[in-house]
């Protein structure tokens, strides 16, 4: 039997590799679908990672990093998605913007997710949304807002209550603020950061989200009057995305197994309970198991080679013990992104 509505994850979520050719402006296609959430990293190099999203523009100037607190635009190099296509991105160089996306012989990762291009006003909140894009069917969306200096409450469009909202302040330097539902409304991680997860009662004012709504307190990186904000929310979808924790046991091979109902495409960890990187593997950059390729969200660090991890038709499995995936008795968090356990033919996902 199927799982999911979601039949082809791929028309929702996709990882695509590139090598860089210098040439400028230049297509990258394959992607499958229209982004609406484009993320890239160079793989070989010191470059920060490049985010752009459709409700603020892949245009030059609107690039974020995740390692830094940088406002929109501000970047260390040259270079910036110009615009979607239906099949992927445009990237150019020169002008201000985000770190260089296509240097000649080195190798690059993007990850893409479908909302619904920039979207309209969301009004369920008490602050109303400059543009809200909403794909319920895979349980995303993107919310731009100004806020106010008071608690308040953002519509995110989904219909169901988010597992993780990922929060930026776009008009100036501030935290990336991370809810995530493992950790709960009183805390908040930091992407930009090691930090373990913290108590935090201005961030999401102590409150979860709802089936409408997410809220945000009186803290500067989510709600600084008149400044404005990005808010990824992401809902969980049966066989498709899946947001939670596990425990480290901290053995070298037989680590701990997360059972998340699909072959992960795409798995995102944190060390929650205590200090350590965030940490981003996919199956197209290995290409095997064991996947031991990642990259670090909070670091403009080139790939490393050295994190084990095996991704299995139902789930994943830590086959390592550093202290950033799998430390004895570590709580750790997650976010994975996959496909079907039983596809749109009906043939069940194997290992890779």
């Amino acid at each position: 039997m199927a799982y999911t509505t979601i039949n082809k994850s791929t028309d929702y979520f996709n990882t695509k590799l590139y090598e860089g050719n210098g040439s400028s402006p230049r297509s990258i296609t394959g992607v499958g679908f229209q982004p609406d959430w484009t993320w890239y990293k160079n793989r070989d190099a010191t470059n920060g990672h490049g985010l752009f999203d459709a409700v603020r523009g892949y245009t030059t100037g609107k690039g974020l990093s995740t390692h830094n607190t940088n406002a929109e635009g501000s970047a260390d190099g040259y270079g910036y998605l110009s615009s979607r296509d239906s099949d992927g991105y445009t990237m150019t160089q020169g002008g201000s913007g985000m770190t260089m996306n296509n240097t000649n012989g080195q190798s690059y990762v993007s990850w893409n997710w479908k909302a619904n291009g920039q979207g309209s006003s969301n009004t369920d909140g008490s602050i109303n949304t400059t543009y809200t894009s909403v794909n319920t069917t895979a349980g995303f969306s993107i919310s731009s807002y100004t806020g106010t200096g008071s608690n308040a409450t953002v519509g995110h469009g989904l219909g169901v209550a988010p597992k993780m909202v990922i929060i930026k302040k776009t008009s100036g330097s501030d935290d990336w603020k991370v809810y995530h539902a493992s950790v709960g409304a009183t805390k908040s991680l930091v992407l930009q950061g090691t930090n373990a997860e913290t108590s935090d009662s201005t961030s999401f004012n102590n409150t979860a989200p709802t089936t409408s709504v997410f809220s945000v307190g009186t803290s500067s990186a989510t709600n600084t009057s008149g400044q404005t904000y990005i808010a990824y929310c992401f809902a969980e979808k049966t066989g498709y995305s899946k947001f939670g924790k596990y425990i480290g046991n901290g053995q070298s091979f037989e680590n701990t197994f997360v059972y998340t109902g699909f072959k992960p495409s795409l798995l995102i960890l944190k060390r929650a309970s205590d200090t350590g990187n965030w940490v981003i593997q996919d199956k197209k950059r290995a290409g095997y198991n064991q996947a031991n390729y990642h990259l670090y969200p909070n670091l403009n660090n080139a790939e490393g080679t050295n994190y084990y991890v095996d991704f299995l038709s139902n789930g994943f499995k830590i086959r390592d013990n550093p202290a950033d995936i799998g430390g004895n008795n570590d709580t750790y968090i997650y976010m994975a992104f996959g496909q079907s356990l039983v596809g749109s033919n009906n043939v069940p996902c194997t290992a890779r």
